[in-house]
């Protein structure tokens, strides 16, 4: 059976499998790490035991060594032959007295042994050593044998040693007499060998039991860990996750149920407090959905309304204006007729004079509306061709010069040495430039100036017109840009005029590729600043183009009166 299958067997998920792997993984972990210790200080103790055994020998070896029988016997530390001191199954050992200045060849200490001797003398504090032997399977411990004040009293005194001189020493007694020995000195080392077979043999047999324990421990946790992740964690998971899913299907009716008492149950409580807030929220979204809907309705009729009334109004301006433009005409006609007759008296000159000033005022009047009304209609069109923008200029500039003449203002036109020829509609920009220059000598008061410039930034031709007239407050800049809008201040409401050319200035701007600015100081004059693209595609047009529709034919108006000569009718 493969994993995969396995897996789809036990019905595991992804948590169970993290639960199971990490607390199975930490929990083996643990009992290693603690079982390694435990083990490694239980082979501590054994081998220290080996280290109690050997010092416990050293004394019972000396004496049966070092006197008689008679004086062994009295002398022994633990009131029995050393035979009988060996602990249980240690009493297969070897020991060996290695003594420094040994004569005989079998009692010759070998290299290792040397190292001992040598170790001890260097160090009068040691009193004891030991060797492991894993490849020998022995434990070698060295005890040192140093004289105290009664082997120094008997080792001086020959005669004494003659007599607890023993059967296998290597020297005669007349030679063992050491007068120069002191207490602490090095007399000989004692080597006990140990066996380690029984001591290893528990320490493997120790090792087995534990290594035993700690996976049958592990198994178990594990089987319990599955359990109580199973059914105490994955199962209340599981259910939650079915009711999600029947949630995300679309059954809103649907509740959790857990009743572990947990917190898993005041998951599910709040899980089924989120479900109906979720449900209510539902309801009222389908309720501001359908209101929405109706008015989404109800403003697409709006809006329908508003741009038929849109379009009637722009077919309005545009009629109106040709009709009116006919009639005016012809009063501007007979005003100019009028105005070159010999026979009027300075009354009826004056008279006439007010009648044309009139008459071209309404007509320029009629003129931004019907401008406006196209715009707005998108009827406009444009007409790219090459320019040269200091003929613009100084065209622009020239008819207003005897209107400026007339108020004392000098008006000045400044093109920069770099400004190349452009590709614009020439009448469209001469018009914003009318508009602009007029305005200013409108606002401007006698003795003032006003600066037409030129100039180009990037891709761009800038236009800007400044003058030293009443200037328009911050509040108010924005506004005039509006149609029918002029600034409150008083000497701009004197100057009378439709409040139409400002807004003419920003459609054109726009049409042309570009915008109009305004920086303005109440009193010390403003500046007005264009800037259109310098080179104009040829399929400009406005954005929001409509098709072209036919002007509705003019009505014809009845034949004007003539004035009779010395009265004021037709004047009103």
């Amino acid at each position: 059976m493969s994993y995969r299958a396995f897996k789809r067997l036990l019905g595991e998920t992804s948590l169970e499998r993290k639960c199971r792997w990490l607390l199975g993984s930490g929990v083996l972990v643990l009992m290693t790490v603690s079982f390694y210790i435990y083990s490694s200080q239980t082979e501590g103790l054994a081998y220290d035991q080996l280290a109690f055994t050997g010092r416990t020998l050293v004394a019972p070896i000396i004496t049966r060594q070092h006197v008689g029988t008679s004086l062994r016997k009295e002398s022994d530390l633990f009131g029995q032959d050393p035979e009988a001191a060996r602990p249980g199954k240690l009493k297969d050992y070897k020991y060996k007295i290695i003594k420094p200045d040994a004569t005989r060849p079998e009692s010759q200490p070998s290299a290792d042994d040397l190292a001992i001797l040598q170790a001890f003398r260097a160090d009068p504090r040691l009193t004891e050593d030991a060797r492991s032997l894993p490849h020998l399977k022995e434990y070698y411990y060295y005890g040192a044998i140093r004289a105290g004040e009664s082997c120094v009293a008997c080792h001086r005194n020959q005669e004494a040693m003659s007599r607890y001189m023993d059967a296998d020493e290597d020297r005669p007694a007349a030679g063992l007499a050491n007068p120069a020995l002191q207490p602490g000195d090095l007399m000989a080392v004692v080597r006990v060998e140990l066996s380690t077979e029984m001591i290893e043999a528990g320490v493997h047999r120790n090792r087995a039991l534990l290594i035993a324990f700690a996976i049958g421990t592990t198994f178990l946790i594990l089987a319990g860990s599955y359990a109580v992740i199973r059914y105490v964690i994955v199962k209340p998971v599981k259910h939650l996750k079915a009711v999600s899913d029947a949630i995300a299907a679309g059954q809103l009716n649907v509740r959790s149920e857990i009743q572990t008492a947990d917190e898993f149950e005041d998951l599910s409580d709040a899980f089924n407090r989120m479900l109906r807030n979720l449900t209510n929220v539902q309801e009222r979204n389908r309720n501001l959905i359908a209101d929405l809907d109706r008015k989404v309705d109800e403003l697409a009729r709006l809006n329908m309304a508003l741009f038929e009334s849109n379009r009637l109004k722009g077919d309005f301006l545009s009629t109106m204006s040709h009709e009116l433009r006919t009639p005016l005409n012809s009063v501007i006609g007979f005003s100019e007729v009028l105005l070159n007759a010999d026979n009027l008296s300075e009354k009826q000159h004056r008279w006439a004079a007010n009648i044309m000033t009139s008459g071209q005022q309404l007509l320029a009047m009629i003129n931004d509306i019907l401008e406006l009304a196209k715009a707005e209609a998108g009827k406009m069109r444009l007409h790219p061709e090459e320019m040269n923008v200091v003929a613009v200029c100084e065209q622009a500039a020239a008819l207003y010069r005897q209107q400026a003449e007339k108020k004392n203002i000098d008006l000045r036109v400044q093109v920069a040495a770099d400004v190349p020829k452009g590709r614009q509609d020439a009448g469209k920009l001469g018009q914003i430039l009318n508009n602009l220059i007029s305005n200013a000598i409108k606002f401007t008061p006698e003795g003032g100036r006003v600066t037409l410039r030129a100039a180009t930034e990037g891709s761009q031709l800038v236009f800007t017109v400044t003058d030293t007239g009443v200037g328009i407050a911050a509040e108010e800049q924005e506004l005039v840009f509006d149609k029918f809008r002029q600034a409150s201040n008083p000497l701009t409401r004197e100057q009378g005029g439709s409040g139409l050319g400002l807004s003419i200035v920003r459609e054109l701007s726009k049409l042309l590729g570009g915008e109009v600015t305004l920086k303005s100081d109440l009193g010390r004059g403003s500046t007005f600043t264009v800037r259109v693209a310098a080179r104009l595609k040829d399929d400009v047009s406005l954005a929001f183009d409509l098709p072209e529709e036919p002007v509705p034919p003019l009505r014809s108006l009845p034949p004007v009166p003539a004035l009779r000569e010395g009265t004021g009718d037709g004047i009103g």
